[in-house]
C-alpha cells in the first residue's frame, strides 16, 4: 500500500458514494459505500469483492475510528480504493496510509511541500500495520519480513 499513489478527491477515480453501510446492505448492485463512526465495519467482510470504494468519515480529526475501520478492512483482504473524507490533516495521512488508505478527501486543502515532507520525515516504522512495512527492530534483528 505505501507504494501506491496517493489519490485526492480531484483526482481520485471513483465518484464520491452516496450509499450508507445501512443502506449498502439492503441492495446487491452497490459498488461503494460510506462508513461512518460509530458503523460496525465487519458487516462488509461478505461483500468486499463487489466494492470498488470504500469511503471512511472523519467528522472530527479526533475520531480515531475510522483508522481502526481501515486496518479491519485491510486485514481482511479489501484491495479497493480506501478513502478517508472530512476533517483529514496532514499530520494524520502518514497513519492512516500505514492503515490502509489510499485516497483522501480533506476538508480543507493541504499544501503538496507540506504533505511531501510529512511523508518522508521517518525512514522507519516502530510497528506493524497494515501496509506491510517491516518494523526498525525486525531490521536490526536480521528479519526482513513483517
Amino acid at each position: 500500500m505505501t507504494d501506491s499513489p496517493l489519490r485526492f478527491r480531484d483526482d481520485a477515480p471513483h465518484e464520491e458514494p452516496a450509499v450508507t453501510l445501512d443502506a449498502f446492505l439492503g441492495q446487491t448492485n452497490a459498488t461503494a459505500v460510506r462508513i461512518e463512526p460509530g458503523d460496525d465495519v465487519r458487516a462488509l467482510l461478505p461483500h468486499l469483492g463487489q466494492l470498488a470504494l470504500i469511503e471512511v468519515a472523519f467528522p472530527a480529526f479526533r475520531d480515531g475510528r475510522g483508522y481502526s475501520a481501515a486496518r479491519i478492512l485491510r486485514e481482511a483482504g479489501y484491495t479497493g480504493e480506501l478513502r478517508a473524507e472530512g476533517d483529514v490533516l496532514v499530520d494524520q495521512i502518514l497513519p492512516m496510509r500505514r492503515c490502509g488508505f489510499d485516497s483522501f478527501a480533506p476538508r480543507t486543502e493541504i499544501d503538496s511541500a507540506t504533505l511531501k515532507a510529512s511523508l518522508s520525515r521517518y525512514e522507519h516504522v516502530y510497528q506493524g500495520a497494515a501496509d506491510g512495512a517491516v518494523p526498525v527492530w525486525k531490521l536490526r534483528h536480521g528479519q526482513s519480513r513483517p
